[in-house]
């Protein structure tokens, strides 16, 4: 059932662009205080992702860097989407990103992805290839001043992460990471691609009416031998471009989050759980789903919100999940 939502949502989507542009215009953001000091300027920055959106893609491959590929055409689309503060503990701040949107009378929910940032890491999980991801030491002279930046999926299962800086140049507060290693985004996972990952480079820019964020992506192929290096296929830039808007009821996400926030709670505790004890993660990667643990995960919230289990009983049900899923075959 969650998987067919997902998919429900994604071509929702695709056809969303009409739908963003005849919104209402979306009301000015909240005057932020004057910061106190760099570390505050930046927390300032974090939390303004948070609030109530329409958001609008563009992903657009530009320059091919095999004579056997020619890159595809631009791929737009849209919809509503809310950001809630998970946590706020000083120097570790987590975002929640929740689509939530109509689709012939009918309200649709997908709990979309996650974004941790923590002040001056000492280490930060990285993709390392097909189904891998290792925890990664942050060099003293790195982590000072920075932020790290962990992005999750919609099970809460790992995507990437990166490191870097906000700055405030030339009127722009903007965070920018270094290049970092990412899986397949279901878009171009379901195409069975000549790529097989990404190295991109992300920024979040602050906009008068909420924020940007900007990605610049290599798709490369696998080594094509061992000990050999990925082979740079295509560039491809994505703009996702998040305008405050109040032409939306956020009562679908805001309730689906109320009734499953702890259950996601513990489950992130369990892929936290096994990251500290193998250093790093294996999950069997999925083109539909992200991995493959996704759908049981998602279907378990979802019956958590209608009442059909509990959320102790759900997160019994997932830990043999997460289990399963994080054994190598």
């Amino acid at each position: 059932m969650r998987v067919a939502l997902i998919v429900s949502a994604a071509l929702l989507f695709a056809g969303a662009p009409a739908m963003a542009q005849t919104a209402a215009a979306a009301a000015p953001a909240a005057s932020l205080p004057a910061p106190a000091n760099a570390f505050e300027h930046d927390r300032q920055s974090i939390l303004a992702q948070a609030g109530q959106f329409r958001v609008h893609f563009d992903m657009r491959e530009n320059v091919s860097f095999s004579a056997d590929y020619d890159p595809m055409e631009g791929k737009l689309s849209g919809g509503s989407e809310i950001v809630r503060v998970v946590y706020d503990h000083g120097d570790r701040i987590s975002l929640q990103h929740i689509l939530v949107m109509e689709h012939e009378g009918q309200s649709i929910v997908v709990k979309h992805w996650r974004h941790d940032w923590v002040y001056q890491p000492v280490d930060v999980l990285t993709y390392a290839g097909p189904n891998q991801w290792s925890v990664t030491p942050v060099s003293l002279a790195e982590r000072s001043g920075a932020w790290s930046q962990t992005v999750w999926q919609t099970d809460d299962s790992p995507r990437y992460g990166g490191v870097g800086k906000w700055t405030y140049d030339n009127g722009l507060a903007m965070w920018t990471s270094n290049a970092t290693w990412r899986p397949l985004a279901r878009r171009d996972a379901v195409l069975n691609p000549v790529y097989d990952r990404y190295l991109g480079t992300n920024r979040h820019v602050l906009t008068p009416n909420g924020w940007v964020h900007l990605q610049d992506n290599i798709k490369m192929t696998a080594p094509t031998t061992p000990g050999g290096q990925p082979v740079a296929i295509v560039q491809e830039d994505v703009i996702n471009t998040y305008d405050r808007s109040t032409s939306y009821s956020p009562a679908p996400g805001d309730d689906y989050w109320a009734a499953t926030k702890d259950y996601w709670a513990g489950i992130r505790d369990l892929w936290d759980g096994v990251i500290a004890k193998d250093g790093g993660i294996y999950v069997t990667e999925a083109p539909e789903t992200g991995v493959v643990t996704g759908p049981p995960l998602m279907d378990l919230a979802e019956k958590i919100q209608s009442g059909e289990i509990t959320t102790e009983a759900a997160l019994e049900q997932a830990r043999t999940i997460i289990a399963e899923g994080t054994t190598r075959p």
